[in-house]
């Protein structure tokens, strides 16, 4: 039983590999694009809009309030990414129904691609809220003793988010493949529809995740700030 996709080789020649990993990634984006397309085609500012674009108004709408309560600032800078990785993984699960389809996020591969992408993006948060100068600091507080701490720590929950993802979603795939095969086809049915449950759960939190580790950094240099300003002076007592 071939456990990830990547040892899945469909296409190779020099060079160029093609692997289920590779394929389905590219029939989630394929399918992403469509959906966008239909659904900014004929953008309309009326009270009677389209189905596609009342639902992308609902997502959108959805993910800017869990950001907001999340992250207690203006959720547009952090939407773009946030809202990328939650589509991108979401819609990766939920195409599990169709036969025949593996999640790519059934791959370390993805998903170590995508915690690489969160890696990126915390630094690059906060270098675009704070300066260069002021973020890179944060890595030597309170001591420069503690850099390779700091190091590690954003390492090893980069690890933690690839690993998590990889595992929930590769466990529940496999464990429906093996029911369908030993048992009748109803409570392979109920599992399927707890994959897709499960699937959605961890596009979730993945993306609650990548905008508490992006938002604590932010919050982190503004707290040091705060704790570097001077306070007011006490008046003096009699």
């Amino acid at each position: 039983m071939e456990i990830s996709l990547d040892q899945w080789v469909l296409f190779c020649r020099g060079p160029v590999l093609l692997n289920a990993t590779i394929l389905y990634t590219w029939l989630v984006m394929a399918l992403l694009g469509l959906v966008s397309w239909l659904a900014t085609r004929r953008l309309s500012t009326s009270e009677k809009i389209s189905p596609w674009q009342n639902l992308m108004e609902v997502l959108v709408g959805g993910m800017r309030e869990q950001i907001r309560q999340i992250s207690q600032q203006d959720p547009g800078p952090f939407l773009p990414f946030i809202g990328t990785l939650f589509i991108f993984i979401s819609f990766s699960n939920l195409l599990s129904v169709l036969p025949g389809y593996h999640p790519p996020t059934c791959s370390l591969s993805t998903t170590s691609a995508l915690a690489i992408c969160v890696l990126v993006a915390v630094p690059f948060y906060g270098i675009a809220q704070h300066g260069l100068r002021a973020y890179l600091s944060h890595y030597l507080a309170p001591t420069v003793l503690m850099l390779p701490f700091h190091i590690i720590s954003e390492l090893s929950r980069t690890l933690a988010l690839a690993v998590r993802l990889f595992g929930n979603v590769m466990s529940g795939s496999l464990l429906g493949t093996v029911l369908l095969a030993v048992v009748p086809l109803f409570f392979p049915l109920a599992m399927q529809l707890l994959e897709l449950l499960i699937g959605q759960v961890q596009a979730f939190i993945f993306a609650v995740l990548a905008t508490v580790y992006i938002v604590s950094a932010a919050q982190a240099h503004e707290e040091k700030k705060q704790t570097l300003r001077p306070g007011p002076a006490k008046p003096e007592t009699q």
